[in-house]
């Protein structure tokens, strides 16, 4: 009798509705299958000696190469700049995860509140629009400010203390580097991080501030106890993901804003800046392979880590 209750509920667990939402989720399923979970046969090149045979095509060449083992690897952690790039990547991310939460939060919260929707909408494009210039073009503007000769920093510099500073050139400057590097990264990311909170705050119910406005609640009760309240989810998320990329490095900013100028390189220099340098000097496909493994690994530990702490915390707010 049991045995047919069981048979009997089995048999209703899959239903008319769930048909449709697998029929639904069938072209992301094969998106995913097919562009991010079939390219990670290519993982397998971190362990090999990659070598192009003539008349074939990458993959036979692929599986037909040596075995290396960790050799590929060990190029990462035998140089002398291991310390340093391992530092600044970690420290810099750090600094980026902080601030990309807490000034975007903040700058979203706040054009909420203005009266004037159209003066809002101004300054929300105005913050947006840096997101869309290259970080080639945006290092033009910043040796607009920094070029020794032209730039007006240096010069104001000069003409205040009589010392001249080179930015790109001079050791002395590169305790400079960290604040402008962290200046350029918000000044580019905050309206794009911004846009998320502004779209959550939108859909939070606006009787929750009418109540709170009856029983006289200030702006700063309201946000205090309504809005960051309901957005603690979706930081999390943010902060999660976050934490999964602290491995890795926005190569764009670490690699075109400094100019690549080995002087500066102690605040500059990060794990894609050096696999990319390394790749360019000496063109092994195996060495750039491990190091994108190596922050992958790294990066899903760290969201592992992260989310168990979450999960401790607020079990809700968890991402899995």
């Amino acid at each position: 009798m049991a045995k047919v209750k069981a048979e009997k509920i089995k048999s209703k667990k899959f239903t008319f509705d769930d048909f449709e939402l697998i029929l639904l989720s069938l072209p992301t399923v094969i998106w995913y299958a097919l562009f991010s979970f079939l390219p990670m046969i290519g993982v397998i090149i971190a362990f090999k000696t990659y070598r192009i045979q003539a008349g074939k095509g990458f993959l036979v060449s692929l599986f037909q190469s040596e075995w290396s083992g960790f050799k590929n690897f060990e190029y990462l952690f035998k140089t002398k700049d291991t310390f340093i790039m391992l530092r600044n990547t970690i420290l810099y991310n750090v600094f980026f995860i902080i601030l990309g939460i807490i000034i975007p939060v903040t700058l979203a919260i706040m054009i909420t509140n203005l009266y004037s929707q159209k003066y809002a909408k101004v300054c929300q494009t105005a913050m947006f629009l840096p997101h869309f210039m290259s970080w080639v073009v945006a290092s033009y503007f910043l040796v607009a400010f920094l070029d020794t000769q032209k730039g007006m920093i240096p010069n104001l510099i000069l003409s205040m203390t009589g010392e001249q500073i080179s930015f790109y050139s001079s050791e002395e400057s590169t305790k400079y580097w960290p604040y402008i590097l962290t200046i350029m990264r918000l000044w580019k990311g905050t309206g794009y991080g911004m846009v998320v909170y502004l779209a959550s705050i939108t859909g939070i119910d606006g009787t929750y501030y009418e109540a709170a406005v009856i029983d006289g609640a200030t702006k700063w009760q309201q946000v205090k106890s309504i809005t960051i309240p309901l957005l603690k989810p979706i930081i999390i998320i943010l902060f999660i993901m976050d934490v999964g990329r602290i491995f890795s490095s926005d190569f764009g900013l670490f690699y075109q804003v400094p100019r690549n100028q080995g002087a500066i390189q102690d605040a500059t220099l990060t794990i894609d800046v050096y696999v990319f340098n390394a790749l360019k000097n000496l063109n092994n496909i195996g060495m750039s392979s491990a190091a994108a493994f190596f922050q992958s690994v790294c990066g899903c530990f760290m969201i592992l880590i992260a989310n168990s702490i979450v999960k401790k915390v607020d079990e809700e707010s968890a991402f899995f």
